[in-house]
């Protein structure tokens, strides 16, 4: 995945329930691309999402 599609699923992920009184988004300012794409992967399995393989 590119880092904007990386940061789209994460702007996502915030609109969920368990992230809506967390912000999640912030920190992707100064994370690597793959800092980035393990953050998102952990903020999926923390809501029970499929990881999103398929490069969208």
């Amino acid at each position: 995945m590119t880092r904007a599609e990386l940061l789209a699923r994460l702007q996502e992920l915030q609109q969920m329930p368990k992230f809506q009184n967390r912000d999640i988004c912030t920190i992707s300012a100064v994370l690597s691309k793959e800092a980035l794409s393990k953050h998102v992967e952990v903020c999926e399995s923390a809501v029970g999402a499929p990881g999103r393989t398929d490069g969208r």
